[in-house]
């Protein structure tokens, strides 16, 4: 029967084909013809889709049948992967190419008719009463929230081989992203339950979208970790497939130059999560279980769980459907705006617009000088950072709507200026902040301004390319993000009395960074400015060359005088009177010395651990 089908297909397939008034058709067809016995009735629809549009070359070289007769089903394989992965399948992905890779040739400004302005949103100021307050609801409504990381790259930018999940957040404890996630999860979740007074413990889900690159890591990494603490049965991956790269502006599909039978892909970017999310069946699951909230972040932002539970109050007390986590932004600086857009047709949206588009935007559309500070010494258009609050409701609504698909664009590197060739192959992207652009404009979009030292700390550049940023700007680097992490916990102790001693400037790969002390806690001694406050009492003080370090939940600060090296592991005490001792020092550590470790040399620095008082449960 199914040689009979499939010989039906082929038939009909041919009167397709052959009847067409193109004799490009009628010329690259034979070799496809001659194979279509070989093939099942399935692949024999996946190549008319690919003929109808204009995929010939695909086929050009394929021999006889009986010869790479494998080859040519594992190429429907991967057509069928491509094909199932994307909203709309291949032939929605080609069209769409075409008309971007069109728009993109003619230089078309896809913000042509819209307007820009300051959106409406709420700006944060650490420790003061209206942060205390939206810090208790975001913590209230935690347990009715789902994570949501995307992590579907490697550390190579970095200088790291392994996943960037693996990479400590800091050397002082050396917990990895991911321990770091984990726990601050789990921490929010107990305090959660336990402020909600919830019997039955909800349990806070976390999907890891993962890619062909970090799937089989990040699994390795959990499993032999014991998922951190958290239960197994809490935690989805979901893999990321990528598309095909195309060739011309033609939307011609690229075959890989290594492989005639098999297509070139890449990475499609992190707005795949919306389409994997709506595909997996979670979003509807979620809602009957009560979750109210999604919450997406990246892989390597350290500081990002110290503005979660006042960034999730912002979306409790103002209704919002979308909050987009933003720090200040200096006029001009390299990092996208928070805008709203209003068109001449009525329409507005508040979406992400990068840096290089919002000075030409704002120049073409009345504002001579384009994007500028204003009184407060930043711009007026909050920067964004790529983290995310959506209410589950109404994105599922939207997402029945569009199945997940989000506004794509394309960048081809052009061999010269006429815009016909191409440098190498190009595929469209998209991005996980896009998903506004296609909400209606009563959506409530909003955003929440939090300090950059509080909730902003990525970690994405090697050592050599951190030291060519200009003096002033954020080096977003291994040394950088471990500075930052001091940073942070040093002025949330300092803000709640304790006397820290100001940091010290040193050099570490090129890049002058400020040194504080090295104060670490587990997510489960403090989550809020409160429970630090509540820890703590101003007849506290850290020298500069202390390294302090918490992990376990009932520690408090009492009298405490540190200048060395105190570690309180899993022990109930009131750390009282003075402790010194000689301490850790950091050791400088040339990036390029590969005797340690690529963790170590990435950051410049390593620990020597010269003397400690340790505190343990006994």
């Amino acid at each position: 029967m199914a040689v009979a089908a499939a010989a039906a297909v082929a038939e009909k397939l041919s009167e397709l084909i052959f009847s067409g008034d193109d004799d490009g058709w009628a010329a690259a067809v034979p070799n496809l013809q001659k194979n279509l016995t070989v093939l099942s009735p399935e692949q024999i629809e996946l190549a008319k889709m690919l003929l109808l549009e204009g995929q010939k070359h695909l086929f050009e070289h394929w021999p006889e049948p009986g010869v790479d007769d494998g080859k040519k089903k594992d190429f429907f394989e991967q057509v069928a992967r491509l094909n199932s992965s994307y909203p709309g399948g291949l032939s929605s992905y080609i069209q769409n190419a075409k008309r971007l890779l069109a728009d993109s040739k003619v230089g078309k400004n896809p913000y042509d008719g819209f307007t820009p302005s300051v959106p409406s949103g709420q700006v944060l100021t650490f420790g003061d009463a209206d942060f205390i307050r939206l810090e208790e609801a975001g913590i209230k409504e935690a347990r009715k929230s789902a994570f949501v990381l995307v992590a579907g790259g490697l550390g190579e930018r970095l200088g790291y081989k392994g996943i960037k999940l693996a990479l400590p957040i800091e050397t002082t404890t050396g917990r990895c992203f991911m321990q770091h996630y984990v726990e601050s999860i789990l921490a929010l979740q107990e305090s959660s339950c336990r402020l909600a007074q919830d019997q039955h413990q909800s349990e806070i889900p976390l999907v890891i979208m993962t890619s062909d690159d970090t799937h089989t890591p990040t699994i390795k990494l959990l499993e032999s970790n014991n998922y951190f603490g958290m239960k197994s049965t809490q935690v989805i991956l979901l893999k990321q497939e990528k598309v095909a790269c195309l060739d011309d502006n033609d939307a011609t599909l690229a075959l890989d130059p290594n492989d005639k039978y098999k297509i070139q892909t890449k990475p499609h970017g992190h707005g795949d999560v919306h389409a994997l999310l709506y595909s997996s069946g979670l979003l509807n699951k979620w809602k009957q279980e009560g979750i109210k909230w999604v919450l997406f972040f990246q892989d390597t932002n350290g500081l990002l769980f110290k503005a979660i539970p006042a960034s999730l109050g912002v979306s409790v007390t103002k209704g919002y459907h979308v909050n987009s986590l933003a720090v200040p932004r200096k006029a001009k600086e390299a990092i996208g705006g928070i805008t709203k857009l209003t068109h001449t047709d009525g329409r507005s949206m508040v979406i992400n617009v990068e840096y290089n588009q919002l000075d030409p935007l704002l120049r073409a559309t009345g504002h001579a000088d384009g994007d500028v500070n204003c009184e407060t010494g930043f711009s007026p258009f909050p920067g964004n950072i790529n983290q995310l609050i959506l209410e589950l409701e109404p994105y599922i609504e939207e997402l029945n709507k569009t199945r997940g698909a989000i506004s794509e664009f394309v960048n081809p590197k052009y061999k010269d200026s006429t815009k016909t060739a191409f440098k190498s192959s190009t595929r469209l992207e998209c991005m996980m902040q896009d998903y506004p652009k296609s909400l209606s404009p009563s959506a409530r979009v909003g955003f929440t301004v939090m300090d950059t030292w509080l909730g902003y700390a990525p970690v994405k550049n090697n050592p050599e390319d951190a030291a060519k940023v200009p003096k002033g700007n954020p080096y977003h680097s291994a040394t950088s993000g471990e500075m930052a992490i001091y940073k942070a916990n040093s002025i949330i102790l300092k803000k709640a009395g304790v006397q820290i001693a100001d940091p010290i400037t040193d050099v570490f790969n090129g890049q002058e960074v400020e040194v504080w002390p090295r104060v670490t806690w587990n997510p489960k001694w403090a989550l809020t400015f409160s429970d630090v406050k509540r820890k703590v009492n101003e007849a506290c003080s850290v020298s500069q060359r202390s390294t302090l370090v918490i992990n376990n939940s009932n520690v408090i600060l009492d009298t405490l005088s540190l200048d060395g090296t105190l570690i309180a592991n899993e022990v109930e005490v009131k750390l009282a009177g003075a402790v010194q001792n000689k301490g850790w020092v950091l050791q400088h550590v040339d990036h390029k010395d590969s005797s340690n470790p690529e963790e170590i040399r990435i950051r410049g620095f390593k620990i020597q651990k010269v003397e400690q008082l340790e505190l343990n449960h006994v």
